[in-house]
């Protein structure tokens, strides 16, 4: 790769003590930006050595030492205690009982019986609250006229005494007796005046900083953290609105939408609100509701960085909640940036793809901490962090083939670089593959399909490139591991929602429509799929000549006489144990077939029961009796099953292929694809260029088509790149 580079767009993290580290890093890396992190600052040195600076703030947790003489204006959630089995007519319960005391501790100053509830979860049905008391001094509910050997539950509010990212790092790194950092409420009118007040007078102190990078507004995603060492982390959702929850907004609410949520609103049976649930009606207008606060007090705070001629840039993780980088209100806030920390492809999509913004930059893994995220040595004894970043890099590098992103970056402690010189070497490379990459973007995009995928979802585009966190806390969603195949795949994508089919149809622009996912999730969509015309406008549309892809339990919902609610399309359905007298169709395996024609056994997950509705169905691999991957015409359009999906090198090649034979788009392959899966190739016309990455950690040999139609073999080192002009 012999390009010539500028050396730009790069964001450093500095650390006061490490200057020449820090200038040495900045030069090797091609930095133009020095930033500190959480538990570093940057010294004089460092901030006049001529670069631009990003200075960190978290508002809610910027003044503890007014949050500590406020603990009454600490932010709160409602949590569900854990069931407890009656064995009279009364029972005492302990709410508190297997939560992490350092995290929570019981609202005392609010009535219980405005906002708690208590559940006979054998029953379903709430407690009246005339039947139980809540003792104070013993921190119990007492519940008495209740039903023997039925379970028992208490929704309550609970004060959060330290603030979750400051709680994981605390006990990470060992910070030991590092001061704790909580979380104030910006709804209380004290603490906003608090927070414009601390804000103005930290633009003031910081002349040097040239922009100021929030992490993130005002609600941390949810993380409720338990007693028990081997069940640490009892709830975590990267999309959850439970910790939005207080008694100011809750009145403030009831007022506004005239009708009250409740604690069960939000604890859901113990299920909570989690980003794989489908939204309720209710849930969406809080989301709404606090999405309104988010805007309002975030566009004050982001005017007086203004005012002081800084630029604001917003973290797209940790206290994100009520941002939504992909919601319709987003360019109000008038951010100048926006920042995603990315462990793959889809997260690199994630943030590369949100607009009202000027400029998009990807933090990149591994962070600079000596341990990782589940606690693996990183930059420790035992740690390989070079591995680790080429691992990351590989699948991020994928998707900036596909979206332009404006920068890159680390975060963490610098210092701990200096054992890994490997690391720093490679640093050196991606850093300049990306600005290559950066360059191929400006003017006109890759080549793509002539189609668009639509991915449809209970949430539609609002959670555009994101499930619910990151790919390795939740490695069993499909739909996780397909936004991690299309993320560098040759295809324009967009989400869609069952409200957009109802009220507008099918984009005109879309070939392929995928639904992936559990029968309950929102994923799948679960209830939307009892929808008659939802059903009707999905058949019309692709008898009349497009595709449709089915994940897993694609359109299930227990409601008529098949649980696929579009079998007839996918042509299999699932028997949940209540068809096993009914007859199955024997079915055959064929041979060869386009979709398998570079994956002849591929590796998809098994899902249960499912069987062939009729001859119809071409069955393209099976496990065990049972089909994995089919494919059936109907009208001029096609439908495709998998009963599973994990992202693979491979998978991602079936699932190319599968596409394209759903769309009827077999003959455009060739046009945007090479002929070697381990390799992917990006061709841009607006600067004559085809570029060509090797996925693996072998040499790989490809044949690119040509602008003239010939074919031309290139050769790729390991992990390379190679660039070649299109007209040869």
């Amino acid at each position: 790769m012999n390009q010539e580079i500028i050396r730009d767009s790069f964001t450093l993290p500095g650390e006061e003590g490490y200057e020449k580290l820090t200038l040495d890093m900045a030069k090797k890396w091609g930095a133009d930006v020095i930033r500190d992190s959480d538990g570093t600052k940057l010294s004089d040195e460092i901030i006049n050595s001529g670069y631009g600076i990003y200075s960190t703030i978290c508002l809610i947790r910027s003044d503890n030492q007014w949050a500590k003489e406020n603990t009454d204006k600490l932010q709160q959630n409602f949590l569900m205690s854990f069931p407890v089995m009656a064995e009279d007519d009364s029972l005492e319960i302990e709410p508190l009982k297997g939560y992490f005391r350092d995290q929570f501790r019981l609202n005392k100053k609010d009535d219980p019986k405005e906002f708690w509830q208590v559940f006979d979860r054998t029953s379903g049905k709430e407690v009246p609250k005339e039947k139980w008391i809540f003792n104070e001094e013993k921190e119990t509910v007492f519940i008495t006229g209740i039903t023997p050997w039925h379970k028992y539950t208490v929704n309550f509010l609970a004060v959060r005494l330290w603030e979750e990212i400051s709680m994981y790092n605390h006990i990470t790194n060992d910070w030991g007796d590092k001061e704790r950092l909580m979380a104030v409420e910006p709804r209380y009118p004290e603490t906003r005046v608090n927070i414009l007040k601390w804000l103005e007078n930290w633009c003031l102190e910081h002349e040097s900083t040239t922009v100021v990078r929030f992490t993130s507004m005002f609600y941390n995603f949810a993380w409720f953290w338990g007693s028990d060492a081997k069940n640490r982390y009892l709830f975590s959702d990267w999309g959850s609105y439970d910790f939005t929850v207080n008694p100011v907004a809750l009145r403030e609410f009831e007022k506004t939408y005239g009708y009250k949520m409740t604690s069960e609103d939000f604890v859901n049976q113990g299920k909570y609100n989690a980003t794989h649930n489908p939204p309720s009606k209710k849930y969406r207008d809080w989301m709404e509701f606090v999405n309104s606060f988010v805007i309002e007090l975030g566009k004050e705070c982001i005017d007086m960085v203004h005012k002081y001629g800084k630029k604001a840039y917003v973290f797209y993780d940790d206290s994100w909640i009520g941002v939504e980088p992909y919601g319709k209100r987003f360019p109000e806030f008038g951010f100048d940036g926006i920042i995603k920390c990315v462990f793959n492809g889809f997260e690199a999509r994630l943030g590369g793809g949100v607009q009202g913004v000027d400029v998009r930059e990807l933090r990149l893994h591994p962070y600079l901490f000596p341990t990782g995220l589940t606690g693996e040595p990183t930059f420790a004894p035992g740690g390989n962090p070079t591995l680790d970043a080429s691992r990351f890099w590989v699948n991020v590098r994928r998707a900036l083939l596909r979206v332009p992103v404006d920068r890159i970056g680390l975060g963490g402690y610098l210092h701990l670089v200096e054992p890994f010189p490997d690391f720093c070497d490679y640093i050196e490379k991606i850093s300049d593959e990306f600005r290559l990459l950066k360059s191929f973007h400006e003017g006109k995009g890759p080549r793509s399909m002539s189609g668009k995928v639509g991915i449809l979802t209970a949430w539609g585009s609002l959670r555009s490139w994101i499930c619910s966190g990151h790919l390795h806390e939740h490695p069993e969603v499909d739909l996780t591991n397909v936004l991690e195949a299309l993320s560098g795949l040759p295809f324009e994508v967009e989400f869609l929602s069952f409200d957009d089919i109802r009220e507008n149809g099918v984009p005109e622009d879309i070939r392929v429509i995928i639904n992936a996912g559990c029968a309950e999730s929102a994923w799948n969509g679960k209830d939307e799929w009892k929808d008659e015309k939802v059903v009707e406008i999905l058949t019309k549309w692709v008898a009349g000549g497009n595709g449709f892809i089915g994940i897993n339990e694609p359109t299930a919902v227990d409601h008529s006489s098949q649980f696929f609610q579009m079998s007839h399309i996918l042509g299999v359905d699932k028997d949940l144990g209540n068809k096993k007298c009914m007859g199955r169709y024997q079915f055959d395996v064929e041979e060869s077939h386009f979709v398998t024609e570079d994956t002849p056994e591929p590796q998809i997950p098994a899902c249960g029961d499912i069987f062939v509705l009729d001859g119809n169905t071409r069955v393209l691999a099976a496990e065990k009796g049972a089909p994995t991957l089919t494919s059936r015409t109907f009208g001029t359009g096609r439908g495709v099953y998998m009963s599973g999906f994990r992202f693979s090198i491979e998978n991602t090649r079936l699932l190319t292929r599968a596409i394209c034979h759903a769309g009827n788009m077999e003959e455009e392959m060739g046009s945007v694809t090479g002929d070697n899966m381990y390799t992917e190739v990006a061709y841009y016309e607006g600067k004559g260029k085809v570029v060509i990455i090797n996925n693996s950690g072998e040499q790989q040999s490809v044949n690119i088509q040509m602008k003239d139609g010939s074919k031309l073999q290139v050769h790729v080192e390991p992990y390379d790149i190679e660039i070649k002009e299109m007209q040869q």
